[in-house]
């Protein structure tokens, strides 16, 4: 019941993204099931914070530190009391000291990151040696698993690309370069685990293409989602907007009928069947 119960408390929460609540359900689900570290952690690219408060009512509550680039979502963020400092960093860097945090959690952030090797090292350097990260980012199989435009005879890159533009998504990592990658930078990872089978990508991008993808077409490609739900009033820190429970639990029904989003009872994504990763390990 823990995917069911978190997209009904995402959907209350983002009552214009029917398409991401579906996905953080399942996302946060994951990261429920693994748990998180004890102690003081980083929570890197926290955006408005209500995805961490989600997953902390689930995964227990841990006192945060938290930065993002943009500074109308850390304002938002401030609201919440688990986070005992926010720093708006235009470059990624985080302002703490060496060695200093128990654990670093990014969400779905790191596929948006250009220059992934900075934001690692940053990571690794605010982390006590041993202190654990948790990763969560789209695998190269996202891609594959897409259904594709519902155009006929249009071109699948093209689709590919515009999808990745309106997304922001600009890392797709296996597991292998995960490993590598985080290693450079004294990370080392104990597994990747896999999560967001085919027929859920399949899902989420049906609900995106109505609602956040067809915004996107209609005004030329030009603004970015959130752009555009700040333009529309949607996103307003100061008047945060929520379903009610009854009708978030309704609306979360519809967006996943015939849809199981549990995953596999002992039985593992393989790579190539799964969209999305949950890298984990300890800090050298």
């Amino acid at each position: 019941m823990t995917e069911r119960t978190l997209l009904r408390d995402f959907m209350a929460a983002y009552p214009a993204q029917p398409a991401t609540a579906f996905w953080r359900a399942i996302e946060i689900g994951a990261l429920v099931r693994h748990g998180l570290p004890e102690g003081t952690g980083l929570d890197f690219g926290c955006g408005d914070g209500i995805l961490t408060d989600i997953l902390l009512r689930h995964a227990g509550s841990r006192p945060l530190i938290g930065i993002d680039i943009d500074p109308l979502e850390i304002a938002a963020a401030r609201r919440f009391p688990f986070y005992e400092r926010l720093h708006h960093s235009p470059d990624g860097s985080v302002p703490e000291p060496d060695g200093s945090l128990d654990f670093a959690l990014s969400n779905s952030v790191l596929e948006h990151v250009d220059d992934l090797d900075a934001a690692l090292a940053e990571i690794a350097r605010v982390l006590k040696p041993k202190g654990r990260f948790l990763f969560t980012v789209p695998a190269p199989a996202f891609r594959d698993l897409l259904a594709g435009s519902v155009l006929p005879g249009a071109d699948r890159e093209t689709y590919l690309a515009t999808l990745d533009r309106r997304i922001a998504h600009r890392n797709y990592l296996d597991g292998p370069a995960w490993t590598k990658t985080c290693s450079a930078h004294g990370l080392d990872v104990e597994a990747c685990e896999t999560y967001l089978e085919g027929r859920q990508v399949r899902r989420w991008e049906n609900l995106s293409r109505m609602t956040g993808g067809l915004l996107y077409t209609i005004l030329g490609e030009r603004s970015r989602p959130i752009e555009i739900q700040r333009d529309l009033g949607l996103r307003d820190p100061t008047r945060p907007r929520q379903w009610p429970a009854p009708i978030a639990s309704l609306l979360g029904n519809i967006a996943a009928f015939g849809i199981d989003l549990a995953p596999p009872r002992d039985q593992p994504l393989a790579p190539d069947a799964a969209a999305c990763l949950l890298v984990f390990g300890t800090r050298a």
